[in-house]
């Protein structure tokens, strides 16, 4: 291709691609297409039929800055507002974290507890403790109509983000939404079938490990779990045993360096029964699970 080619569709990609690529990131060519069709203002397989289109100027500018801020080491996620979680798509901000696949092994999970818990109660009642986004909050009340969801988060602007995607797939009566730091400011009579939680678990000396897009951009508030990792995990179980119903569970998405400390806290909780952890696809322990004595 000349110089003087057209910067088509097709070429800004392959350009893009290899750039990205030396700028270091994971995935260049799908952060090139996200990229660009967030330029566009199309949905991302439409510029599989549009190869030789040439786009505005104004789409090549908004694209190019796209693209530098992308070098810089901003998430695509932050860049587009969006990122997809268990086949919905989620506004995602500064505010929140950026929704990961291993997470949807608790959305997964509870919808296969529901179907055992549900021939107890007339309406489920779920807790989702730190919900940031909303994704569990919301997936939950969209796939379980019978379920009533407590959404809980410390932090006002996570939870307007929860609210909005809330909003967006048609749930937000279903959900309630909680400024509280865990249960504290929950309706003290509240009592649950089942308790989620995606806390923070990485220790405060392993923040500076972290990936640089994920260390300098996503909130440290929804990452730092103390010293060991498990400061809020340990303060959160004595408060879900307390909030969870008889036969209830309680599921904590954990890192796998941690999980063996976190099954050993929910094994010396009085009125809890560990239960087995759930593996991810890596089969490195990934959710911990506990469930509350039936009497």
């Amino acid at each position: 291709m000349t110089d003087d080619a057209p910067w088509t569709v097709g070429r800004l990609l392959a350009w893009t691609t290899d750039f990205l690529r030396g700028k270091g990131a994971e995935s260049p060519r799908l952060d090139a297409e996200v990229l660009l069709a967030a330029a566009r203002g199309c949905q991302r397989i439409e510029l599989y039929t549009t190869f030789d289109e040439v786009p505005s100027e104004g789409v090549r500018t908004k694209f190019k800055e796209l693209v530098r801020r992308r070098a810089e080491g901003a998430p695509v996620a932050y860049l587009v507002g969006h990122r997809e979680f268990f086949s919905l798509s989620f506004d995602v901000t500064p505010d929140v974290l950026i929704p990961r696949p291993e997470t949807e092994l608790l959305v997964v999970r509870a919808i296969d507890l529901s179907r055992s818990l549900a021939s107890s109660q007339d309406t489920l009642r779920f807790a989702d403790v730190g919900t940031g986004s909303g994704i569990l909050a919301v997936c939950c009340a969209k796939h379980l109509p019978e379920c009533r969801v407590t959404a809980l988060d410390i932090s006002p602007a996570a939870l307007a983000v929860a609210a909005t995607n809330a909003a967006k797939h048609g749930v937000a009566k279903r959900i309630e939404f909680v400024e509280s730091d865990l249960f504290a400011n929950c309706p003290p009579d509240a009592r649950f079938d089942l308790v989620l939680c995606n806390p923070p678990y990485v220790a405060t000396d392993e923040l500076a490990e972290l990936d640089p897009g994920v260390r300098n951009h996503e909130p440290h508030l929804a990452l730092d779990g103390g010293v060991e990792g498990i400061e809020v995990i340990q303060r959160l179980i004595p408060q879900a045993v307390e909030r969870l119903r008889p036969g209830g569970w309680l599921l904590l998405e954990v890192s796998p360096l941690n999980a063996t400390r976190v099954e050993t806290l929910v094994e010396s909780t009085a009125g809890l029964t560990r239960q087995a952890t759930i593996n991810d696809l890596a089969q490195h322990p990934r959710v911990v699970q506990g469930q509350r004595s039936s009497c």
